[in-house]
């Protein structure tokens, strides 16, 4: 069973293209209309997809995860998504699920990068290649030359094993983290991507990449918050103390608070134990929730 799931939004000049493309590999077509306000839903319905409707625009991460959800209720063998604006090309389909038909990945990644491509605008290569290099950072891996493509496969173990929380750009990034805390098999192949004449994103730019830097960071907090928190907290905490002793000792010397130092003090000293404290809730919460998985 080989599902394809594409995320949609307001794509009614293009939605049928990529359904009827995508229905000459795959079993089963699943969009997920997400809040659509035109007739993106009645289009992808009439070409005999299986429709997901939210009833208003709740976010890529969030459709993707529904989509997720449709095809581990479907019983799916392999979930194949792409974006419903054209931009991707059909023909790399079969390739891209050759590794996991064979048995050999457990996700596939569409690069744009493998292979000299021009139909990239050197803002969105910049930063594609940003972005990606965060999350090859903490993966501890630097094989990804995109992580940021939604033109990926995944296999069954993937689809039945990913827990997505994302509801924003960042989801991409989030598969690829518990991918690697899965032990899943990563691969990519080469794609081509066009871009000229389409709307690829309900994000300028600057807010989509923004939108990713965060989830990323928040990500790799939750992932080890004593290292990212922890530590940082124990180190602020520490000059919050060197401010305090540094008040008294101006309060002995001159005989009044100097008011920049003792705000000095009170400012390291509460940002560190509230970074402190939330490590260790974060680290608690964490250890329960594997507990509870066991």
């Amino acid at each position: 069973m080989i599902v394809a799931g594409i995320p949609a939004y307001n794509e009614e000049k293009t939605i049928a293209k990529v359904i009827l493309l995508a229905q000459r590999h795959v079993d089963v077509v699943v969009v997920c209309d997400d809040g659509s306000q035109d007739l993106t839903a009645d289009i992808a319905q009439r070409l005999g997809a299986i429709m997901i409707r939210h009833e208003k625009n709740m976010g890529y991460g969030t459709a993707v995860q529904a989509l997720f959800e449709k095809a581990k209720a479907l019983n799916a063998d392999l979930l194949l998504t792409l974006d419903a604006d054209g931009q991707h090309d059909a023909a790399d389909i079969p390739n891209l699920m050759q590794s996991i038909l064979e048995g050999k990945a457990d996700i596939v990644i569409g690069s744009r990068f493998l292979q000299p491509n021009g139909n990239v605008p050197l803002y969105r290569r910049l930063g594609i290649k940003v972005l990606t290099k965060m999350t090859n950072g903490s993966r501890g891996k630097k094989t990804i030359t995109d992580a940021q493509c939604g033109f990926r496969a995944y296999s069954r173990k993937t689809i039945e094993g990913l827990a997505l929380n994302e509801e924003g750009m960042g989801v991409s990034s989030e598969i690829l983290l518990k991918a690697k805390a899965l032990g899943l098999v990563v691969t990519e192949v080469p794609v081509d991507v066009h871009y000229k004449g389409l709307e690829t994103s309900t994000y300028n730019p600057f807010k989509h990449g923004l939108s990713v830097f965060s989830s990323i960071i928040r990500l790799i907090v939750e992932e080890s918050p004593l290292i990212y928190l922890g530590i940082p907290g124990v180190a602020l905490l520490l000059i919050g103390v060197s401010f305090g002793l540094w008040t008294l000792q101006l309060y002995t010397l001159e005989g009044h608070i100097v008011t920049n130092v003792a705000l000095a003090t009170i400012a390291f000293g509460i940002t560190g134990i509230f970074a402190i404290f939330t490590a260790i809730t974060l680290y608690a919460i964490a250890r329960l929730t594997q507990k509870t998985k066991h």
